[in-house]
């Protein structure tokens, strides 16, 4: 029997494949558990319709994600943040507060998986690197001390 997956289900596939499973084990376990429904050949072109509207949003997403990265090659944010008398942090900047400050600043939306860094110790100039799959930049953070 063929079935869409709902869900993903644990040795069978994940949600929206199309699975040609025993005519049990769907009526007795994906049925109930509402994990499947049966493959119609109206679903099923709803289902490709779907899929296809979602690649294209990754595409776009994707593709801005790209310009954004790109548009931030050579510039600088400047975060403040606690600090001691020799340099060091209290906390540690992380990805998040990077992500932030480039909201705030720059006005992109950049998400922290694609900023690889250490966390950020001490004061200072700082240089990042930004990535998507197929752009590249580097950032540089400025930390300074809040009074």
């Amino acid at each position: 029997m063929k079935v869409i997956l709902l869900k993903d289900v644990r040795g069978c596939g994940q949600a929206h494949d199309i699975k040609e499973v025993a005519d049990g084990y769907a009526r007795n376990f994906l049925f109930p558990h509402k994990w499947a429904e049966p493959a119609s050949a109206e679903k099923l072109q709803n289902m490709t319709a779907q899929k296809e509207a979602l690649d294209a949003q990754a595409q776009r997403e994707a593709e801005a994600l790209e310009h954004n990265i790109q548009s931030l090659n050579g510039k600088t944010a400047k975060i403040s943040a606690r600090a001691t008398e020799k340099g060091g942090l209290f906390k540690s900047i992380t990805a998040v507060d990077v992500a932030r400050a480039i909201r705030e600043q720059h006005s992109l939306e950049v998400p922290e998986s694609a900023i690889e860094m250490e966390p950020i110790k001490t004061v200072g100039e700082h240089i990042l690197h930004l990535a998507a799959k197929k752009a590249k930049a580097t950032f540089g953070v400025v930390i300074t001390p809040s009074v």
